[in-house]
């Protein structure tokens, strides 16, 4: 083991213990896979990272993201948890673009302000859902199936399915069911399969959607606090069929007791998903 440097860093917000959490190693040279895996589970959150060399000259440096269980190609929130620590730390980027290297290939970063940005990366599977799936995501999560107004496959790596309720209220009041939706991920989306819901918010609001990420697993229900590639696969959903401005603010984590903000603008033909992050532990990890 040596002393690595590693922060830990809230995502999606500007105040500290509101957004979603993220492990940041920064030196993983030399561990192997499994050693970060294994630290990944302990550290008990949603996501870990490893910052290391990029292996492309286009490239800025390389991130490896892994959640309890395995590794993930993409991630949105470990993407800009990963940037801040390592501009924090010092990192210089080649142009005017922060070029991220990971499981899926390049993804562009841009400073706006207190804010980074990434640019979404394509729809791998976009269009309608079955109705059957329809169906069954609405009893999961205890509503009418007339209460999903619109819907979409939202699969951008993680292979999230995306319904729209009518309102914010319905957002925050649904109780998902783990063992049906538990019957959608293995009988239909597989294991990382996950449901995506977004409703409208008051007018009065600053923020135009709120937002919750369900996923099941272990015989119970998890809820993501703030979640970058959801919110992204979203953004191409809800902008592309005008449903969307191209430019608001969505909520996410309320009910969670979090405060997270996702800020999307649509540039020409990338859509930039943003947001604040902050570093709350800063020092080094025996890994």
């Amino acid at each position: 083991m040596q002393q690595r440097k590693f922060k830990q860093v809230d995502v999606f917000t500007a105040t500290p213990y509101l957004g979603n959490p993220l492990a940041v190693v920064l030196d993983g040279a030399g561990l192997s896979t499994q050693e970060m895996q294994h630290f990944t589970n302990w550290t008990n959150l949603s996501e870990a990272t490893f910052l290391l060399p990029p292996t492309r000259d286009d490239a800025d440096y390389q991130v490896r993201i892994f959640c309890p269980g395995r590794e993930l190609p993409f991630a949105g929130h470990p993407t800009l948890g990963s940037c801040h620590a390592w501009l924090e730390a010092g990192g210089q980027p080649k142009g005017e673009y922060v070029m991220q290297e990971c499981g899926i290939g390049l993804v562009k970063l841009r400073r706006d302000g207190q804010r980074l940005a990434f640019a979404a990366p394509p729809l791998i599977k976009s269009g309608p859902l079955p109705e059957d799936d329809v169906a069954l995501i609405a009893r999961g999560l205890g509503i009418e199936r007339k209460d999903i107004i619109q819907h979409a496959w939202c699969d951008n790596g993680p292979n999230w399915r995306g319904v729209m309720l009518a309102s914010a209220a319905q957002v925050l009041a649904l109780k998902p069911d783990a063992a049906i939706l538990a019957g959608l991920d293995i009988g239909v989306v597989g294991p990382r399969g996950k449901v995506g819901v977004v409703g409208e918010k008051d007018a009065a609001d600053d923020c135009a959607f709120e937002v919750r990420a369900f996923f099941p697993g272990n015989g119970a229900m998890t809820e993501d606090p703030v979640t970058g590639s959801l919110n992204a696969a979203l953004a191409q959903w809800l902008i592309g069929a005008g449903l969307a401005p191209p430019e608001y603010i969505a909520s996410q984590g309320t009910a969670l007791g979090r405060a997270g903000r996702v800020h999307v603008q649509q540039q020409g033909q990338d859509i930039w998903i943003g947001g604040a992050s902050v570093t709350c532990v800063d020092g080094s990890v025996s890994l």
